[in-house]
């Protein structure tokens, strides 16, 4: 049930697309090529991308989280069971966010809109 809620959930975020860049069954999402969330094929969680690792670190000393095997200190890997569907919701939109922040103005550009540039463009 929780992979197909975050298949769901990422599927629906604009420009974002699913592959299995390491084989075996691993579900990675990515925008604009940057992978912001990652299943493993072991099922237990799906590991996402935190403003910070500070952020990361209060998640995982929250028991929110646990520490992203084989990722950077700034992702948490947020074992299955352990959030609300509105929270994995919100750490799925946050690390889609700051993914498709860090991709170069061009790349943005290629992509459909998403909330958080509509907000900035209507404040001009």
């Amino acid at each position: 049930m929780e992979r197909d809620l975050v298949s769901a959930i990422c599927a629906a975020l604009p420009g974002a697309e699913w592959s299995d860049p390491f084989g075996g069954g691993h579900d990675a999402w990515k925008v604009g090529g940057k992978m912001f969330a990652c299943i493993g094929v072991a099922d237990t969680g799906v590991s996402v991308k935190t403003p910070d690792i500070e952020t990361a670190s209060l998640l995982i000393e929250m028991g929110a989280a646990i520490k992203a095997p084989y990722f950077h200190r700034s992702w948490v890997h947020v074992p299955w069971g352990t959030a609300t569907e509105d929270e994995m919701r919100h750490r799925l939109e946050t690390s889609y966010t700051l993914v498709r922040g860090g991709l170069t103005k061009k790349a943005q550009a290629a992509l459909p809109t998403w909330p958080t540039e509509r907000a900035d463009s209507q404040a001009d």
